[in-house]
């Protein structure tokens, strides 16, 4: 990640491409942590590239051993091109409804920096509620709760449908 600002709102250090396919090669291994790539549609089925196609990422890291199923949430769409256009918006209520039907997630936490206004207005818009402030981090602390209501919004928020790999695998054989 060549931005500074990115690196500082998403607190990463600088990496090169073998290193950052290094990082999630361990994170596609490790239990406690989950990763979306974003690919931009239009360029991916143009182009058939996925680097090409990459514009973002984002994770759920299950930090709290005594909380299994609480995950801190975090969003970034590094390609400047694609930021105001829902892409983060849609990747997140995603990432949001898959950490509740596939990894039994009941609570979020997300960690914004103090001037990372944008952020704060997404999450705070997906129902996030500030619980903590951070001097030290210089970051805010969000929460949400998981309930039925909140998952409901978020289904009629995308028209979308969250499905494993299984079911989407028994979907295609019935066809």
């Amino acid at each position: 990640m060549k931005s500074a600002e990115l690196r500082y709102f998403t607190g990463s250090e600088m990496l090169t491409l073998e290193e950052e396919f290094q990082m999630q090669q361990r994170w596609h291994q490790d239990q406690d942590k989950c990763t979306f790539i974003i690919l931009e549609k239009t360029v991916f089925t143009t182009s058939g590239n996925e680097i090409e196609a990459m514009i973002g990422d984002t994770n759920l890291f299950f930090n709290e051993s005594d909380q299994p199923n609480t995950a801190e949430v975090e969003i970034m769409i590094a390609n400047v091109t694609y930021r105001r256009k829902k892409r983060g918006w849609e990747a997140m209520i995603l990432m949001l409804l898959y950490g509740i039907s596939v990894l039994n997630v009941t609570k979020y936490i997300a960690k914004i920096k103090f001037d990372n206004e944008k952020s704060i207005k997404m999450f705070e818009k997906l129902g996030f509620h500030k619980i903590e402030r951070s001097q030290v981090f210089q970051e805010y602390t969000f929460e949400k709760i998981v309930n039925r209501d909140w998952i409901d919004w978020l289904y009629s928020d995308t028209n979308m449908d969250v499905i494993t790999y299984e079911e989407y695998d028994k979907e295609r054989e019935r066809e």
